[in-house]
């Protein structure tokens, strides 16, 4: 277990870059399996789930070497090894072995996935599409097991009830060897997705539409990758970065920004009155001066991010007038970092899966928790902000999913320093 120690009141000031999305980054890690050949992946952030899906490689005797921000995973001598529940428990994406070892073998079994507690995220879209497809799901031993028809799986019409971006990659990845058509309606849109895409185009997959609410996939007999792929920047990071530089910078620069991946997020915050400077791969947050408070709804892609929910959160406590609404339409639960907030003074509560937020003095420097990744960074902007002494318990959790956190805050003038418990 880890904890972070942040001396808060600080200004922060200077440039800091962003690493690859992590959440491209935890689906092109299994499907790399897909590929007959070595695969290498450019601008890997210094994650913690990474380091934990290299781990679920190993148990399947796939070789990994990780250096500086590239990833090299040769997949030559794969075994079918079952996935068990304890390391998959570890984190939510690991679930897309689900799709890659169907695709790659016609048979995935795979303990039940953990991850942040966020609230309900069932996994029965995912289920759906693999039997769509023919395959056969059944549970045992806190195990799924999901196996293709002697004959391969086969192309489908698959609907979504809902544009989920789990399920909307696991199927890719189970139908890019399926035979015939897989088309999937009502798919989500988000920017990971069309990298998966690029990424298995790469390797001589036929994926089209990627990015809009219809994709197709002509099935092929095998993958091999032929070059390296970069990871897109992590558009939640940079968000995160320019709530932070909202809240208590003295002029930051954000680097390694898709500027078109952050639309509905910029536009809240220069609602609130957030002065930036937009460039062709970088944002400019000015200090701050006086904010008001804005209403925020999540909504799938283009929408508001669930994931920048929470850390546009602090930001909202500075507001000089109004009073903020957060309604989350994705994950009405995701409301762990409120009473943490309380905690250092902020004036912020939850109604009816509603989070409402009134203008707060200064906060205060506490000891709380991290429950998940992205209520980790709210708490952790909101110790940036604090008067005294912040200590972040579960920070592993922030460590999850931000990539070297401590040395780029410590690079704008932060005082934090993660330690084991």
């Amino acid at each position: 277990m880890k904890k972070m120690i942040i001396h808060g009141g600080k200004p922060l000031k200077g440039d800091v870059w962003i690493g690859g999305a992590k959440n491209s980054t935890v689906a092109l890690i299994p499907a790399s399996i897909l590929s007959r050949t070595t695969v290498v992946l450019e601008g890997v952030p210094r994650i913690a789930d990474v380091d934990n899906l290299m781990d679920l490689l190993g148990e399947m005797d796939v070789k990994c070497k990780f250096e500086e921000t590239t990833l090299t995973i040769d997949p030559e001598n794969i075994k079918r090894s079952p996935l068990p529940a304890g390391k998959i428990k570890s984190l939510r994406a690991s679930y897309y072995f689900m799709g890659a070892l169907l695709g790659r073998f016609g048979k995935a079994v795979v303990g039940f996935p953990g991850g942040d507690d966020i609230g309900p995220r069932p996994i029965d879209q995912h289920i759906r599409g693999f039997e769509a497809l023919g395959a056969n799901v059944d549970n045992e031993d806190d195990k799924i097991i999901i196996t293709a028809p002697e004959e391969g799986l086969r192309g489908a019409k698959i609907s979504l009830a809902m544009p989920s971006v789990g399920a909307t990659m696991n199927i890719i990845m189970a139908s890019v060897t399926a035979n015939g058509q897989t088309v999937i309606e009502n798919a989500a849109k988000e920017p990971e997705i069309i990298d998966l895409a690029i990424f298995l185009n790469n390797m001589g997959a036929v994926i089209r539409g990627a990015g809009t609410d219809t994709i197709r996939i002509n099935g092929v007999s095998q993958l091999k990758a032929k070059a390296s792929h970069t990871i897109i920047p992590d558009r939640i990071e940079a968000g995160t970065y320019i709530s932070l530089a909202a809240c208590i910078g003295n002029g930051i620069r954000i680097h390694n920004v898709i500027t078109e991946h952050l639309y509905s997020y910029l536009a809240k915050i220069e609602e609130m009155g957030v002065v930036t400077d937009v460039d062709e791969d970088s944002i400019f947050v000015y200090p701050a001066g006086d904010l008001k408070m804005v209403q925020i709804k999540t909504e799938p892609y283009p929408g508001f991010a669930t994931d920048l929910q929470q850390p546009i959160t602090p930001l909202l406590l500075t507001a000089k007038t109004g009073e903020g609404i957060i309604i989350d339409n994705i994950y009405p639960k995701r409301v762990g970092h409120v009473p943490e907030l309380r905690k250092m003074g902020g004036e912020i509560c939850v109604e009816n899966n509603i989070i409402l937020i009134h203008p707060s003095s200064k906060l205060k420097g506490m000891d709380v928790n991290a429950g998940e990744i992205r209520a980790g960074a709210a708490l952790m902007i909101a110790g940036l902000m604090a008067d005294g002494e912040t200590v972040i318990h579960n920070a592993g959790n922030i460590l999850r999913g931000y990539d070297r956190v401590q040395d780029k805050i410590r690079k704008l003038g932060g005082d934090i320093t993660v330690v084991e418990e």
